[in-house]
C-alpha cells in the first residue's frame, strides 16, 4: 500500500470496515476491532491515524510490531491479519492490519466475541454468537444431513413421488438415469443416503406415514385467506396440512388456485387472456424457497401462506444466514442454501431453476408484467416474503366465482397447465407412464369441468395439441 492509497482509504472515514488508532498503545482495542471484523466483512485497522482522520504515523519498531502480534494471538480461533508498514514522514509510519472476512468464526478476543456496528466495536449479543456458531457447524452437522431415528426407514417414504421426481429429473437432463432402479438406489443418486443410513432430508422431501407425523411435526403448512388487511380480519378459508415438501407445494398452489382473483382481457383476434393477480411463476418460486431454505430443526415451525385483500405473504421459520440481508436478496448474490441437499433435489425436479438467482428472476418477472415488486423482511424467528396485488385486484369487489371441487388428480394437473403443454409433457411432469390412466383420471375430468382447454379445439387429435388452464381454473 502506498501513502496515496493510505490517504484515500483514510478519507473514507471510520466505518464498519475501517478503524483508526493513534498509536500501538491502543493495541488491545485494535485487536477487539480485528476480532469484530473477522466476525463480519473484514476491513482495516490503522495504527498511526487519529480519530479525526489525521495521518500522523508513529515510530514502528520491531518491538511494537511484536506487541501487536502478541495481542492478536489472544484471538480464537487463531487468525493472521496481513500486517504492513506504510512510511508517512521521516521516521514515522502507519501500521496497517488488513483483515479478511471469515466463515471460521465466531471469533473471540480474550474469550469474548465482538462485532462492528458502524464505526463502533461492541460485544456481540449471545443470540448472534450462537447463530455464527451454528453456521460454522453447518457444513457437517446440519439437520438435513443427520441420520433418521432407528425406527424410521425407506418404508416410510412416498415411493411413487420418488419415482416421479426421478423421471422429471432425467427428462430435464439434471440427473443421469441410475443403473439401480430400486428405491434405495434412487435415494443414493439424490444424495439422500449415507453409508446405508437414510438422511432426514429424505423425510422432508418424501416422508409419508403417520408415524413420521409424530416424529416430524415441522413438516407442516398453514394456509389462510383473510377478508381484510391483516390477521385480525375474519377467515374466509383456513387450512393446515402435514406432508412432504412436494405435497405441501402442491397444496399451497392448489390454495392459490382457489383464491387468486383473475381478470381477463380480449386480444385483437378475440382470444381471451386471463391475468391472475399474482404471477404463478413468482408464487411458485417463493413457496419453493420457503420449503428449501426453512430451518427444519425448529420442530414447532411451519411454512405459512396468508392471503389478504391487497397482498399475499409467505413466511418460513429460520432467518437469513451467512451474512445475507433482505436487501441483498434483491440483487445478484452468492447461493448458500441452508438445506443444500433438499435444494438440490428441488432443482433436479425442476421446481427451482438455479441457485442464487431465484429472487432476482422473481423481480424481473414482476417488472416485465408491470406488477408490484416483491419484498423480503427479516423476522425475529424467520423470513417473510410479500407480494402486493395490482390496484385493480386489491378491492373487496373482486371475488372469485365458486366452482365445483376438483379431484386431487385434476388439481395436480392444473399446477402444470399455467402455460400450454402437450399430453406427453404433462404426463412426464406428473410422473405418469400409463396414457389411459392419465386421460381418464386427469385430462378428461379437467376438460369436462372446463378447468383446462385445448389450444386447437377444432383438431382434438392433432400432434400439436396442447392444454392450458382456463380462467375458471384460476378461480376454482
Amino acid at each position: 500500500m502506498t501513502l496515496d492509497d493510505l490517504k484515500a482509504l483514510v478519507a473514507c472515514g471510520e466505518s464498519e470496515t475501517l478503524e483508526f488508532k493513534e498509536t500501538t498503545g491502543q493495541r488491545g482495542d485494535g485487536a477487539k476491532a480485528v476480532c469484530a471484523m473477522l466476525n463480519g466483512q473484514g476491513g482495516y485497522v490503522l495504527f498511526g491515524v487519529t480519530d479525526r482522520g489525521e495521518v500522523r504515523g508513529q515510530q514502528v519498531s520491531a518491538k511494537s510490531q511484536e506487541d501487536v502480534d502478541r495481542e492478536l494471538r489472544r484471538i480464537e480461533p487463531p487468525a493472521f491479519p496481513a500486517i504492513e508498514v506504510v512510511p508517512v514522514q521521516g521516521d514515522r509510519s502507519v501500521l496497517v492490519l488488513r483483515v479478511s472476512g471469515s466463515n471460521q468464526g465466531p471469533y473471540t478476543y480474550d474469550g469474548r466475541p465482538y462485532l462492528r456496528q458502524g464505526p463502533q466495536t461492541l460485544p456481540m449479543p449471545r443470540a448472534r454468537y450462537e447463530e455464527l456458531l451454528l453456521e460454522r457447524l453447518h457444513g457437517t452437522q446440519r439437520w438435513e444431513n443427520q441420520a433418521v431415528p432407528q425406527d424410521v426407514g425407506i418404508q416410510d417414504l412416498d415411493h411413487e413421488e420418488i419415482r416421479r421426481v426421478l423421471n422429471a429429473a432425467v427428462q430435464r437432463g439434471r440427473i443421469e438415469q441410475p443403473l439401480e432402479q430400486d428405491i434405495p438406489g434412487i435415494l443414493r443418486g439424490f444424495g439422500l443416503m449415507r453409508d446405508g443410513a437414510l438422511l432426514q432430508a429424505a423425510v422432508a422431501l418424501f416422508g409419508k406415514t403417520d408415524q413420521l407425523q409424530a416424529l416430524y411435526p415441522q413438516l407442516s403448512l398453514r394456509l389462510g385467506r383473510f377478508r381484510g388487511p391483516d390477521r385480525l380480519a375474519p377467515f374466509e378459508d383456513n387450512r393446515r396440512y402435514w406432508g412432504h415438501a412436494f405435497q405441501l407445494l402442491q397444496r399451497a398452489e392448489g390454495f392459490l388456485l382457489d383464491h387468486t382473483p383473475i381478470a381477463s382481457r380480449v386480444l385483437p383476434k378475440r382470444e381471451r387472456e386471463d391475468l391472475p393477480a399474482y404471477l404463478p411463476a413468482v408464487t411458485r418460486e417463493a413457496l419453493a424457497n420457503a420449503l428449501c431454505h426453512r430451518d427444519y430443526a425448529q420442530a414447532s415451525g411451519a411454512v405459512t401462506l396468508a392471503m389478504y385483500d391487497d397482498r399475499l405473504e409467505v413466511t418460513n421459520p429460520g432467518g437469513l444466514h451467512f451474512g445475507l440481508t433482505p436487501e441483498a436478496l434483491a440483487a445478484p448474490h452468492e447461493s448458500r442454501p441452508w438445506n443444500p441437499i433438499i435444494a438440490s433435489v428441488f432443482y433436479r425436479a425442476g421446481i427451482i431453476e438455479s441457485w442464487g438467482s431465484g429472487t432476482t428472476r422473481m423481480i424481473e418477472a414482476c417488472k416485465a408484467a408491470g406488477r408490484p415488486l416483491p419484498t423480503w423482511e427479516a423476522l425475529p424467528d424467520g423470513l417473510a416474503f410479500t407480494l402486493r396485488a395490482p390496484a385493480p385486484y386489491a378491492t373487496p369487489e373482486v371475488t372469485p366465482e365458486a366452482t365445483p371441487e376438483a379431484s386431487p388428480e385434476v388439481r395436480a394437473l392444473l399446477i402444470h397447465c399455467q402455460v400450454a403443454r402437450s399430453r406427453k409433457e404433462l404426463q412426464a411432469l406428473l410422473g405418469l407412464k400409463d396414457p389411459d390412466h392419465f386421460r381418464l383420471a386427469y385430462l378428461q375430468p379437467a376438460l369436462e369441468a372446463g378447468l383446462i382447454e385445448m389450444t386447437l379445439p377444432d383438431k382434438p387429435k392433432s400432434p400439436a395439441q396442447k392444454y392450458r388452464a382456463t380462467g375458471k381454473a384460476n378461480q376454482s
